[in-house]
C-alpha cells in the first residue's frame, strides 16, 4: 500500500506486522532516559500509538485520545512511541499535566521502528500506526495509516475494549 507524508510518498522501513504476528519485544527510552522494554510491562492488552512528533496537534490529539478513552480499562496499557528525544516527552508530558501516559523514544536505537515497520526512511519519524497486543502478545488489531496528517481509525481500537 502507498504511503505518503502531506502527499508525498514515502518509503517505510522495518518489518511490516499482520494481525495474528507475535508482538517483537522492543526497546525504548523513557522521558527520563531510562531503557525500557515490551517486555516490562504486563498488562494483559498494550495499546502502541506512534506518531511522527509529539509536538504536533493531531500527534498530540492521537496520544490524549487513546489515553482518555481507554484509561477505565485496568487491564490495557497505552504506550505512544516516537522518534523524539526523551526531554521532548518530558516536557510535552508536563506542559499538557499528563503525568500517568507512557510515551518512549524510538530516537537512539529504532528498535521498535525496525520491527514493527514504521520508520519513514525520508524524514527518520515513525509513520502514524497503532497496535493493539493480548495478554499473550499476539497483534490483534494493527493500522499503518496511509496519509500520516490523517487520524488512525479510534473507534477500531476502543471498541476491541467496549464493556
Amino acid at each position: 500500500m502507498k504511503r505518503t507524508f502531506n502527499g508525498n510518498e514515502v518509503t517505510l522501513l522495518g518489518k511490516t506486522k499482520d494481525i495474528g504476528d507475535a508482538a517483537p519485544d522492543f526497546k525504548a527510552l523513557d522521558r527520563n532516559m531510562q531503557e525500557v522494554r515490551l517486555a516490562d510491562f504486563d498488562d494483559p492488552y498494550v495499546v502502541i500509538s506512534a506518531v511522527p512528533s509529539i509536538d504536533t496537534g493531531l500527534c498530540s490529539h492521537q496520544t490524549k485520545n487513546f489515553n482518555r478513552e481507554l484509561e477505565a480499562h485496568d487491564n490495557v496499557r497505552v504506550i505512544t512511541v516516537s522518534n523524539d528525544l526523551p526531554f521532548a516527552h518530558k516536557r510535552y508530558c508536563e506542559a499538557e499535566g499528563l503525568e500517568r501516559i507512557t510515551i518512549l523514544s524510538d530516537h537512539r536505537d529504532l528498535d521498535f521502528a525496525m520491527n514493527y515497520g514504521t520508520l519513514i526512511e525520508e524524514l527518520r519519524l515513525q509513520a502514524r500506526s497503532v497496535f493493539v497486543l493480548d495478554e499473550k502478545r499476539k497483534i490483534i488489531h494493527r493500522e499503518y495509516v496511509a496519509e500520516m496528517t490523517n487520524h488512525p481509525d479510534y473507534e477500531a481500537v476502543t471498541k476491541l475494549f467496549k464493556r
